[in-house]
């Protein structure tokens, strides 16, 4: 299986074939001793300790049982990326979100695309993600996933070259965007001469441009400068620190919903100087928790009366609701002709091959394969219900074999791609590890994101799994502006 590596042209690296982008920093690195490396790697743990940078492992449990909050590994080699790769990269991932929100708004009103049998109509209207609650309901410009994060891929194509595709598409909650934020702050606080040597966009711009987007979508009723609020399902939720985190940058409340009330359609937050009127609310809660008097009855941890409120255009939520049905992986497969129908242009980032196990032939197909491919639940999420045949047992690939003759619906599978790798520090030094790419994509008035992402990095050598949630690490994204630009 051919291999693409983002900093050398060939491996293993002998010294020479750096590629051009990263040549200046090579260089930098050569002169730097292997101590001084060692005491920054343990200076910016030392800090994302004291910050409180942590993430959920679920699948390691302490003696409890109960999953353990780990410090995020961060790596201190940047991904670098060329200005006109990036550059086209945006167009792809824009034309991609614009057509993703399309596609919602035309599901929750006239359907067009399920009438014209580009998307099956069972595979959206029965998915558990599809909220009826939402057929007809009134969203601000018509955007439902106002915070996108696309996870993008590179791997070698038959000419060797590094192609890049997306993995997935995350509409509901996505996160990730303020480990993107601290891991530059860091880099600029460890390595201010890098900076002064490259010309790299900055991304301390991002909490501006998400307050901007929220503030797009506030009712008309609302005041010229509406309340925006970052509901959060509290201290205990893995991405708890992000909640902070983004409310502190904007300038904005954070609440639970314990800390929102319902009255007269409209939706008011408890204060110590009484009820104030919310217009906005960034949710990072999920559907089902949102409102007990239309999803799940038991929950604490939205607000009765929300929908309500929603429904009737007194409060925008970010993201809407029922975003979900648009990046199940189920769906997955048919958002090329989602660009083609609602755009009518050609995709400009491919998907990954995809073969969708309710189909008979293609199921027939998985089956067959099992040990060459990757397999997914198609409501799976953080890396887990998957199978990646070249690494799984006999008795693994057994134990999928049965799940996917028993319910074949619930599965896609896709071939093993061999991710990008970039030089990592690891105990022995430095070594290749594969990579993932999250940029983040804001839809309001407009669809704009900074110039960056959030790079994940699987720290076992070998591993195809960047999820932060089973032990992945993290890397700051430089994208080079062209020669003269103003560096951050």
């Amino acid at each position: 299986m051919s291999k693409f590596d983002e900093m050398y042209a060939l491996l293993p690296f002998d010294g020479s074939d750096v590629r051009e982008h990263y040549k200046r920093y090579a260089h930098w690195l050569a002169q730097q001793p292997a101590q001084s490396m060692q005491s920054r790697r343990a200076e910016a743990e030392m800090i994302f300790r004291r910050v409180g940078i942590t993430f959920a492992v679920y699948g390691d449990k302490d003696e409890e049982g109960v999953g353990s909050e780990r410090l995020i590994p961060f790596d201190l080699v940047p991904r670098i990326i060329p200005a006109a790769e990036w550059a086209w990269m945006e167009r792809g991932l824009v034309q991609r979100v614009t057509a993703l929100n399309r596609f919602l708004h035309d599901l929750y009103h006239g359907q067009d695309i399920l009438r014209a049998g580009i998307v099956p109509a069972e595979l959206v209207l029965h998915n558990a993600q599809y909220r009826t609650q939402m057929q007809g309901a009134p969203v601000p410009h018509g955007v439902y996933a106002h915070i996108a994060g696309i996870d993008i891929v590179r791997a070698a194509n038959a000419q060797g070259e590094g192609q890049y595709y997306v993995l997935e598409d995350n509409l509901r909650v996505p996160s990730g965007v303020s480990y993107m934020l601290e891991n530059r702050k860091m880099m600029m606080r460890l390595f201010p001469e890098l900076f002064s040597q490259h010309a790299i966009a900055p991304v301390a711009h991002y909490p501006d441009l998400l307050l901007e987007t929220l503030r797009a979508m506030a009712p008309p009723a609302a005041a010229a400068a509406p309340t925006v609020v970052v509901l959060t399902p509290g201290m205990y939720n893995s991405a708890y620190f992000e909640h902070a985190f983004l409310a502190q940058q904007m300038g904005v409340e954070l609440v639970e919903g314990l800390d929102l009330v319902e009255q007269d359609d409209f939706i008011y937050m408890r204060t110590t100087r009484g009820l104030r009127r919310v217009d906005v609310i960034y949710r990072r809660v999920d559907d089902d928790f949102l409102d007990p008097q239309v999803f799940r009855s038991g929950s604490t941890l939205g607000c009765a009366g929300l929908m309500r409120a929603y429904r009737a255009g007194n409060v925008a939520l970010c993201n809407a609701v029922g975003t979900g049905v648009a990046d199940d992986k189920s769906v997955y497969p048919y958002v090329p002709e989602m660009i083609r129908f609602y755009l009518g242009e050609e995709p400009l980032l491919h998907n990954v091959p995809t073969w969708m196990c309710r189909k008979p032939e293609d199921l027939q197909y998985v089956l067959a394969h099992l040990g060459e491919l990757v397999v997914k639940e198609v409501h799976g999420a953080g890396g887990y219900g998957m199978l990646i045949g070249p690494a799984a047992t006999r008795a693994e690939i057994e134990d999928f074999r049965r799940a996917l003759v028993a319910d074949p619906a619930r599965y896609i599978a896709q071939p093993t791609l061999s991710l990008s790798s970039c030089p990592t520090f690891v105990d022995s030094g430095l070594a290749p590890r594969h990579i993932d790419l999250r940029p983040f994509v804001l839809s309001g008035t407009k669809v704009q994101m900074v110039a960056g992402g959030l790079t994940r990095v699987a720290l076992k050598e070998g591993s195809l799994v960047v999820n932060s949630s089973q032990g992945g690490g993290t890397k700051d994204t430089w994208v080079l502006q062209e020669e003269g630009s103003t560096p951050c």
